[in-house]
């Protein structure tokens, strides 16, 4: 990890003073004029009433659009979303054998001597299992390498485990930690070209009204936006998460969760720590109370415990103590029960990550304890038949979004992505209707209102107000006045971040 502190940044570059006009914050409101000044929100007044415009300002009428504060993704993967932009879908398929066929019609356009790359199989619910066999069967003699679409698995052929010295690899599913040391000792993409396809990743982001993300990549986070922001002007926030490994090198520079990166404008700020109690659903990795089906004779029968409790609580002491804020990863019940009982005993501010599967006797404890849950909509939408089989009889406490409100919880919304797009629509939607099809709400009742999900996307924000930092979203429909569908799919004008479009009319 580099870096010289947590002195601030070069401030942004400050655009021209600009007024739009003819602002609507909420449906069949008034109209507002709002001026914008040294990237902040300098005044706001009832259309036709002064806020200040100065002779050759620039004027924007935005006629009667809905404008909000800007959106904000707070648990993402951005290397690994820009990646997956650009590999092999694997979303769709339905078996290991229908995969497998995939992957043979993919490779006869695949450059020889290159790894085929592909994301998102997801097995929970195929009747077939994947093993490196049923790849061999397609490609014997050329390397194949799939990403479970939870990031929590990967899928190798033989020749693939040869590359990465695990050829005895009894069936090429490598879970968990294994995995991600399987997928670092792939031949790696260039830096530069990653870079590139991440500041791609981020235009697209802005196009959907996102203003910031928070970046829990693993690796050197904190270097790696440092260095992007020299290369050219970031067009959103990044908040950097910071991984056990790069902790006490952190501690060393003096850097606190929420303070400026130096040399990076403003735009990239530390994160926090990220840690984890247990894998995830769809890996039947998840720390459980209930032993999963078909699995209660094995070893991992209740999923895996990632870090145990003692040193869960050794590492988020050490970190608060220094400034620095755990987001713990928690899916099963037992992993959050876990993780509440660390923040209990550490007393530490920080944030519970996922919060899928909860018992009852917990819901009411983040808000008591004050740890926000950063939770991603969209994979209730999504994993909704795979919880319905793994999680039987228990589903009613699964992403129980409407009952955390109720207890005064504060959730934050995320994609996870690439686990999900990096699209905050995708998961308003889902927040709202509970469904992403055809069928009717999975549980209904922990269905969330839109302003509340708006907020949750915007940490929180529900207001534009003066001083603000002028990061907004500005929309071509009013977000209560549309179906689910327009609603996922909503149109956005223009993004603007510290006074400056980052998408739209320029």
């Amino acid at each position: 990890m580099t870096g010289s502190g947590h002195m601030t940044g070069t401030p942004l570059d400050v655009p021209p003073p600009l007024t739009l006009s003819r602002a609507r914050f909420s449906t069949g409101g008034p109209l507002y004029s709002l001026r914008v000044a040294s990237g902040r929100i300098f005044a706001i007044a009832p259309e036709g009433d002064e806020v200040g415009t100065e002779a050759g300002e620039r004027l924007l009428d935005l006629g009667g659009r809905t404008v909000l504060p800007g959106l904000w993704d707070a648990h993402v993967h951005a290397t690994q979303w820009a990646g997956v932009r650009h590999r092999m879908d694997l979303s769709g398929f339905r078996s290991a054998r229908e995969t497998a066929a995939a992957v043979l019609h993919r490779m006869a356009s695949q450059p020889a001597g290159e790894v085929l790359m592909g994301y998102g199989f997801r097995d929970g619910l195929w009747p077939d299992s994947a093993d490196k066999a049923v790849l061999d069967a397609v490609c014997p003699d050329r390397p194949v390498a799939l990403v479970s679409g939870d990031l929590h698995a990967v899928w190798l052929n033989s020749p693939c485990l040869a590359l990465i010295g695990r050829a005895d690899h009894p069936t090429g599913v490598l879970r968990e930690h294994e995995g991600h040391e399987a997928l670092a000792a792939l031949p790696a993409v260039p830096e530069s070209v990653l870079d590139g396809w991440v500041a791609d990743a981020c235009r697209a982001a802005a196009a959907r009204g996102v203003t910031g993300f928070t970046d829990f990549q693993y690796g050197d986070n904190v270097a790696d936006w440092r260095r992007r922001s020299l290369q050219e002007p970031l067009p959103v926030r990044v908040r950097a998460a910071v991984y056990p490994e790069y902790l006490d090198t952190a501690i060393d520079l003096g850097l606190i969760t929420g303070a400026p990166v130096a040399g990076t404008g403003g735009k990239v700020e530390v994160g926090p720590l990220k840690l984890f109690t247990d894998g995830s659903l769809n890996t039947r990795t998840a720390l459980c109370n209930v032993p999963y089906p078909g699995l209660e004779h094995t070893a991992e029968a209740y999923g895996i415990e990632e870090t145990p409790y003692d040193e869960l609580v050794r590492l988020m002491r050490h970190a608060s103590a220094h400034g620095i804020e755990p987001a713990v990863h928690a899916i099963g019940d037992r992993a959050n029960s876990i993780a509440l009982d660390a923040f209990s005993a550490v007393r530490c501010r920080g944030r519970i990550e996922h919060a899928q599967l909860l018992v009852a006797d917990d819901v009411p404890r983040f808000a008591r304890l004050g740890v926000t849950v950063g939770v991603q909509p969209a994979h209730a939408t999504d994993d909704r038949d795979v919880a319905d089989r793994h999680w039987a009889g228990r589903t009613a406490r699964a992403f129980a979004y409407a009952d955390l409100l109720a207890a005064g919880a504060r959730l934050e919304f995320g994609s996870d992505a690439p686990v999900s797009p990096l699209d905050p629509w995708i998961g308003i939607a889902a927040a709202v209707s509970r469904t992403a099809d055809e069928r009717p709400a999975w549980h209904p009742e922990q269905r969330i209102p839109l302003a509340a999900a708006l907020a949750a996307a915007a940490q929180g924000k529900s207001l534009i107000t003066v001083g603000d930092a002028a990061d907004l979203a500005v929309l071509d429909a009013d977000p209560a006045r549309t179906d689910t569908a327009t609603l996922r799919a909503m149109p956005v004008y223009a993004t603007m971040l510290a006074g400056r479009w980052t998408h739209g009319p320029g």
